[in-house]
This record gives C-alpha cells, sequence and structure tokens, in this order.
C-alpha cells in the first residue's frame, strides 16, 4: 500500500469512527471527504461500508454486559424478549428498504453529492427544531421500549438510506417525537446499529466481492482499527455531552458541513 492511500484510510477510518453514532453522517462525511480528496474509484465507495464495521465493533465492546445479559436471559425474561424483539421490530424497515434500493443508493444517491450537502443543511434544522420543540419525554430506558414504538422509530431510520440524513439522527429524532428522552434516544440508535451495519456490511462485500483485493482488504483493515478506536471514544463521552448541551451543537455542525460542502462543489471545475 502507498503512504498516500494508508494516510487517506487513517483519515476516512477517523471521519467514520467519530460521526457514526452522533446525529450527523457518517457516510455524508465520508463521500464528501472523498470527492474532497479525489477518490473516485468505486472502490472507495466500498470502504466506506466496510469500515464502519469496526463502530460497530466499539458498540459491542462498550454494551458486552447489557447486550450479553439480553441474550443469556431470552429463554427466561420476557423483558429480555421483548427488548429483542423491539430491535428486530425497528431494524425490519430499513433491512427491507436497504435490500430493494441497494444498488439506487450505491450507483445514484452515494454519487450526488448536492443531495448530501442538503441533506445535511435541512437534517441541521430539523435537528435544532427537535431539541428544542420534542414532547416531554415518557421513556427512559431505550431498552423497555414498546413494540409499537420501536417500529415507528424504524419507521424512521428509512429516512437514513439517503446519504446526508444519518442513520442515528432519523432514530433520535424519531424518538424524540415519540416521547423518548435525549439519553434513551441516543443509545437505542446505538443497539439498532449493530445489526443494521453488520446487514449492511454482509450486502455489501456480497455484491463488491469481485472489487475486493488484497491490497483493499489491507486500506479496509486500517480504517477499522481507526474507525474501531475512535469509535470507542465517541460512544463513552457522547451520553454525557447530550445531557448537558443537547442535540444542537450537532444541528450547528451539520449545517456548517452543509454549506461548506455546497462551496467546495461551486469552487469545483
Amino acid at each position: 500500500m502507498e503512504a498516500q492511500t494508508i494516510l487517506q484510510a487513517l483519515i476516512l477510518g477517523l471521519i467514520e469512527g467519530l460521526t457514526e453514532f452522533i446525529p450527523v453522517s457518517s457516510t455524508g462525511h465520508l463521500l464528501l471527504a472523498g470527492a474532497a480528496m479525489g477518490l473516485t474509484d468505486p472502490s472507495w465507495d466500498t470502504f466506506t461500508v466496510l469500515v464502519q464495521l469496526g463502530a460497530i465493533l466499539a458498540v459491542v465492546v462498550v454494551y458486552f454486559q447489557r447486550l450479553w445479559a439480553v441474550v443469556a436471559s431470552l429463554p427466561t425474561q420476557a423483558s429480555s424478549r421483548r427488548f429483542a424483539i423491539s430491535v428486530i421490530l425497528a431494524c425490519a424497515p430499513a433491512f427491507l428498504a436497504g435490500a430493494v434500493l441497494h444498488d439506487y443508493i450505491k450507483t445514484v444517491l452515494f454519487e450526488t453529492p448536492l443531495l448530501i450537502c442538503w441533506s445535511l443543511i435541512i437534517g441541521g434544522v430539523v435537528l435544532l427544531i427537535i431539541d428544542r420543540t420534542a414532547p416531554p419525554a415518557s421513556d427512559h430506558d431505550a431498552m423497555q421500549l414498546s413494540l409499537s414504538k420501536a417500529f415507528l422509530i424504524g419507521l424512521f431510520q428509512v429516512l437514513s438510506i439517503v446519504p446526508g440524513v444519518s442513520r442515528s439522527g432519523s432514530t433520535i429524532v424519531g424518538s424524540m417525537l415519540l416521547g423518548v428522552d435525549k439519553r434513551a434516544a441516543a443509545e437505542f440508535s446505538f443497539f439498532l446499529a449493530i445489526p443494521i451495519m453488520v446487514g449492511a456490511f454482509g450486502l455489501d462485500v456480497w455484491e463488491s466481492r469481485d472489487l475486493i483485493s488484497a491490497d483493499q482488504m489491507g486500506v479496509v483493515a486500517v480504517g477499522f482499527v481507526v474507525s474501531f478506536l475512535s469509535g470507542l471514544v465517541v460512544i463513552r463521552t457522547m451520553l454525557g455531552f447530550i445531557q448537558k448541551r443537547g442535540f444542537a451543537p450537532f444541528g450547528w455542525w451539520r449545517i456548517a458541513v452543509g454549506v461548506a460542502g455546497l462551496a467546495m462543489l461551486q469552487l469545483t471545475p
């Protein structure tokens, strides 16, 4: 691997880990960063999906004890079974939409920087509004949401098939509109990330199996490690941050990145 390629993988892995679990759209940031660095090879689009598995592993590590307790108690605890079913119901709409629209997402939506920029800006405005006007919270535990509420949150998650919308952002906004408090909304988005991103990883590996070479896997490995380590830092600090500051800073960040992206597109020949 060339030094420049390794540096690009490091940068993209860092962006993925820092943005996957905050409502700013990791995919949007990765695609815009790739465009800024001139990464036009289709293999880099595959990289943006494969490297996300590192960030997902960070969730598993941080929440391992709680998740393992659920798995171990499935045969005996109704609450564990309900939580497992709630995650399945919340993920089902996105799984279906992703499977049906996979080619369109990769060949059209991923290749439309203007759409990504406007999605970032509009999503930022929505986040600012919801942060101030969300109804009073009635749910404070991400593992005890009703099945109907989990399914409705899953419908919001489908919006994230558009790059720039943000998977975590759409689930957090949906959760808060349905009366879930900020911390629980963020945690539920963490839990949903595991099956969603593992599924996206598996589908993309299969669809791109002819594009993945030994050299490409080396690049992915570099991005994977950086994504995992930076993801750990974000997960461990995010919940405390949003309890103090809310989601408004992320809304402003989305708007700033979207405007910067629009400016970059105007200046690009």
